[in-house]
């Protein structure tokens, strides 16, 4: 498996099927070697969520949207948040994503837990965003969280994600 570097990423941004849809500015968004995502919008969790091994009795937990100020600023106090991201994610089948959050928002206190994401993966992808900060944290509409960075698997896999999040947010 190897990383995308920014010129690959590029040329996949702006294929017939776009790796990365929906981006503010590309130019800033593009790094070295991964995409940022961008906040859309902020959710507190309203109750408890239940995991088990064939998802029969999965429960992802409601939640409530924050709404931004009139400047763009939500202020959030130390917490768990679920986020959504403005870009639209198209992984093709010869790719798997894996995100890490932006050094600016550890050095804040908080961070951006996401899972992997898959080959043949469509959608505008939630995550998780963790304020460990005992102060909270401030965060402006579209600012920069995530970095995705995309890897090459040695051959194309024979079937794509088909879950539960596929298309999510479209």
């Amino acid at each position: 498996m190897t990383m995308l570097s920014k010129d690959e990423l590029k040329s996949r941004i702006n294929s017939s099927i776009p790796l990365v849809e929906n981006m503010i500015d590309a130019d800033t968004q593009l790094q070295p070697n991964s995409i940022e995502l961008t906040l859309k919008s902020v959710e507190s969790l309203k109750d408890a969520g239940a995991v088990d091994f064939d998802n029969s009795s999965r429960c992802i937990p409601e939640s409530e949207g924050i709404g931004f100020d009139n400047e763009g600023w939500i202020f959030l106090e130390p917490g768990t948040y679920r986020i959504t991201f403005n870009e639209i994610v198209n992984i093709p089948l010869d790719l798997v994503a894996i995100a890490r959050p932006r050094s600016s928002l550890l050095r804040c206190g908080v961070t951006v837990e996401s899972a992997v994401w898959d080959s043949g993966y469509r959608g505008r992808s939630e995550s998780m965003l963790l304020v460990h900060n005992p102060h909270g944290f401030r965060v402006r509409k579209n600012a920069r969280l995530l970095q995705l960075i995309f890897c090459s698997l040695h051959r194309e896999v024979s079937e794509g994600y088909c879950g539960r999040y596929q298309h999510e947010n479209l």
